[in-house]
């Protein structure tokens, strides 16, 4: 078939069953632009090409399935590079598609090319796999190398470029073939001795957990982890970013945010089943003391990616594998075992949701301040007592991220996205608008701080233009709370504790001016609200999905109690190395 490289890459795309594709046009890539027209793709525009990125990357969260975007050569390719980096780290599968400048003047640069630079040299230290194509012939073998790549391992992003030339210049393709002759798409089983030794260990267990990762997120395992866990009466934690992948109403969750009872589970432990989780430095890297030690604790460890498997800690099973395949395997293996009904364990059990329930009341005290300006903690509970059970809720990064995590029950798997990984502000912007774009009949919001929001809100009109309808909450104290706060603790750590804030000249450049986030909204025809007391939120809310578009609520907080957000002591020592092997 003669058709332009990019009009092969659309149809590609559509055999790949993908639906949507986001990023800024440009005549570079005109051939593809015209053929996802062709081929009924939606083409959704931000105004910035890193928003593109973050949107891509939810899209493949919540939805299990390829996000795409797009970025033209130099300029749109330099924007793209943090989104790439920020959903390339959070483990979402992307894929990214350039043009760059034509054959034959980069790669190498001959010396003052027009928006150009080594794309594929820099995007590959940031992505899982980066590839340029050197021939028009060889487009076919290469974007099929990097959707394999994508399909291989832990998701990330995997980068295809294509020189502008070779993008619109029309070729004598090969009929598309067959997904599954060119990358594999099917679950990777465990063998079955895996899987027996597996399961002899968590049934010989006096005290064991699972910590889930988000290996069990992207393999959609969620059923099973909820069987797995009643059936062995076996506590659940969880990485940061597999936060609700077994709803926080289940009797068996120990939800992340209760960070002293998480710690007492991983550490008094015997057996710990580890899911699709590297064990990293917000896992505490699995060393003592939050963790038991090597020699009093088994691990079982099932991922996807055999690079991680015994890279922090020695392993008693290691099982490559995706999760959810295990976990079908496992269930068929312990019930076909005869064993009791684990009394041992219900003491453990009951030990730790007590210690919950305890941290939980503590944290809900805070609720009772009714004052104006209002704390930050009413913004999640009430959005969440106000809005749909199935919504997706985004917590940006900062503070606000903090306050919306301890005051946000998870009780629906996947319906939360953050950038838990690399702490991003400002990628929530383009994270809400990717899940609106994935499911249009579920309410999408966004908890975000005023300097967060500020780095993207020319996004609200992005909203209006493609009818996607996020409510944002922009959490305004008028100030970098979290480096305000670390300078304070930095420079008068006593004067800190018994004032809560310095003087704006006992600081460095941690305040800023007021935006009013809803007349901006207003002004890019969006929703627009401003609160500053509980008792104003719902109502507020409720005018918001009456008004069926975009919608942005300007939050007041107290600003001095917004900094003195919850587990900030937990947060500071996250950062120093456990002193345990």
């Amino acid at each position: 078939m003669k058709i332009t490289s990019g009009e092969y890459i659309a149809k590609f795309l559509k055999n790949e069953n993908v639906e949507v594709v986001f990023g800024i046009i440009d005549g570079t890539y005109q051939g593809l632009i015209v053929g996802l027209k062709k081929e009924g793709i939606r083409l959704i525009t931000p105004r910035h090409e890193s928003s593109a990125a973050h949107m891509a990357g939810a899209y493949a969260r919540v939805t299990g399935k390829l996000g795409v975007c797009i970025a033209s050569n130099g300029p749109g390719v330099a924007n793209v590079l943090p989104g790439v980096t920020v959903e390339n780290a959070e483990g979402n599968r992307v894929l990214l598609i350039t043009s760059s400048r034509r054959t034959g003047i980069g790669y190498p640069d001959r010396g003052g090319t027009y928006q150009y630079f080594d794309q594929v040299g820099v995007i590959s230290n940031i992505s899982k796999y980066s590839v340029t194509t050197p021939h028009i012939d060889r487009v076919p073998e290469l974007i099929k190398k990097a959707l394999r790549k994508s399909y291989s391992g832990r998701p990330g992003v995997v980068h295809f470029d294509l020189p502008e030339n070779l993008m619109n210049t029309k070729f004598d393709f090969p009929e598309l073939q067959k997904v599954s002759t060119y990358r594999l798409n099917y679950r990777l089983h465990p063998t079955k001795e895996q899987v027996v030794s597996a399961a002899e260990v968590l049934l010989k267990a006096k005290r064991p957990i699972v910590h889930a990762g988000s290996g069990v997120l992207h393999s959609g395992a969620f059923a099973e982890l909820k069987e797995i866990a009643e059936m062995l009466k076996i506590p659940v934690v969880t990485s940061w970013a597999a936060r609700g992948v077994l709803s926080e109403d289940s009797d068996f969750s120990i939800p992340m945010i209760h960070i002293d009872v998480n710690n007492k589970a991983r550490k008094e432990a015997d057996a710990v089943l580890v899911l699709g989780s590297r064990l990293g430095e917000t896992d505490w890297w699995g060393k003592a003391p939050y963790w038991n030690t090597p020699d009093k604790q088994k691990i079982v460890q099932v991922d996807i990616d055999e690079e991680i498997i015994g890279n922090i800690r020695p392993v008693e099973v290691p099982v490559l594998a995706d999760i959810k395949a295990f976990l079908e395997d496992l269930l068929i293996e312990i019930k076909a075992k005869v064993f009791d009904h684990f009394p041992e364990r219900a003491s453990f059990m009951n030990d730790l949701k007590k210690a919950v329930k305890k941290d939980r009341e503590k944290l809900d005290k805070k609720l009772q301040d009714k004052n104006s300006p209002m704390i930050t903690a009413h913004v999640p509970n009430i959005a969440q007592k106000v809005l749909p059970e199935d919504s997706i809720v985004v917590f940006d990064g900062g503070n606000s991220a903090v306050w919306g995590n301890f005051f946000h029950k998870v009780v629906k798997p996947n319906t939360t996205l953050s950038t838990f990984k690399f702490g991003m502000l400002g990628a929530g912007v383009g994270q809400a608008l990717g899940a609106a774009a994935a499911f249009s009949n579920r309410q999408t919001y966004c908890i975000i701080g005023d300097g967060a929001m500020g780095f993207h809100p020319q996004e609200i009109e992005t909203a209006i233009r493609n009818d996607l309808k996020p409510i944002f909450f922009v959490i305004c104290d008028r100030q970098w709370g979290m480096v305000k706060m670390t300078q304070q603790f930095a420079m008068k750590p006593i004067k800190t504790m018994i004032k809560k804030e310095l003087s704006s000249d006992e600081t460095i450049n941690t305040d800023l001016g007021e935006i009013r986030f809803d007349k901006l909204a207003e002004s890019m025809g969006a929703h627009g609200e401003i609160v500053s007391s509980p008792d104003e939120l719902q109502p507020a809310i409720e005018r918001c999905v009456a008004a069926d578009k975009c919608a942005v609520v300007h939050v007041d907080v107290d600003h001095v109690k917004h900094m003195w957000a919850p587990g900030l002591m937990n947060f500071k020592a996250m950062h120093q190395e456990p002193k345990g092997k």
